[in-house]
């Protein structure tokens, strides 16, 4: 959402010898003497308006990189916590000071893609229930979203929809929905009856809200620690682009906590 400047020229410089002065010599009209100060003031105001632009794109692309970034959910994995068209903010600040890494130079902006982050300084660890952003680790230039439901060393299993972590029922009827009333054997597919599993260290079992509708760690596998982008904490804006325009912005969302 970055824009790139527009490219400024600059005049090139015009070099010219100086005169032989003159003891007696007329002063220059008044229209020539300001033409002869106007070329210098206009390029001191282009420069200052070249480098604010500047300025702001580093700290624009600082602010994205190390602290938040803005995301927009296409999909319904996560309903009814997310709805399709609602652009959220995630914090990259919620488990540690992140440093990027195993970076590739493209032709776009921002310029660089990193697949991996090295935490210099940790704030603490991801915890049951967060709803994180990490890239997919089936196609690492996508970026997928989804709840924490196993952490390092649990045991998850899923049993006739109900999950069961370290052989507990997981109370998660307050944030997610099961639509389809049909269950699925787990040897033709793990939607329904899946595991058991032990998350393995450095690594998360993660899952959509929309239980019967959401591709996650039950077809893919865990998240490692260093693919976590961040934490989903506030949706600053929500757009449904159906029926009639008026009702397009959902404005009851605004500003909504993600939980």
């Amino acid at each position: 959402m970055e824009r790139t400047p527009s490219r400024i020229e600059k005049a090139p410089d015009t070099t010219v010898e100086a005169a032989p002065q003159v003891q007696d010599a007329l002063p220059l009209p008044d229209h020539l003497a300001e033409a002869e100060h106007a070329g210098p003031s206009r390029k001191s105001i282009l420069r200052e308006y070249a480098e604010a632009i500047i300025v702001a794109m580093l700290l624009a692309f600082a602010i994205r990189v190390f602290m938040v970034q803005a995301f927009k959910i296409p999909s319904g994995s996560m309903i009814p916590t997310l709805l399709i068209g609602d652009h959220i903010l995630v914090s990259k600040l919620s488990y540690g000071l992140q440093w990027p890494a195993d970076c590739t130079l493209r032709m776009t902006f921002p310029p660089v893609t990193c697949y991996t982050s090295r935490t210099l300084a940790s704030f603490g660890q991801p915890e049951r229930g967060d709803v994180i952003v990490f890239r997919y680790p089936e196609d690492e230039d996508k970026d997928f979203i989804k709840r924490i439901v196993g952490l390092p060393g649990d045991q998850i299993e899923i049993r006739n929809k109900a999950v069961l972590v370290n052989g507990v029922p997981l109370d998660d009827r307050a944030y997610t929905q099961r639509i389809d009333p049909g269950v699925i054997d787990g040897v033709i597919n793990p939607r329904d009856n899946f595991g058991p599993v032990t998350v393995p260290e450095n690594a998360y079992f993660v899952m959509g809200d929309n239980r019967d509708q959401s591709l996650d760690s039950r077809f893919w596998g865990f998240v490692r620690t260093e693919k976590i982008k961040g934490k989903a904490f506030r949706i600053y804006w929500s757009w449904s682009g159906q029926g009639d325009w008026k009702q397009w912005v959902r404005w009851d969302r605004f500003g909504l906590a993600i939980r």
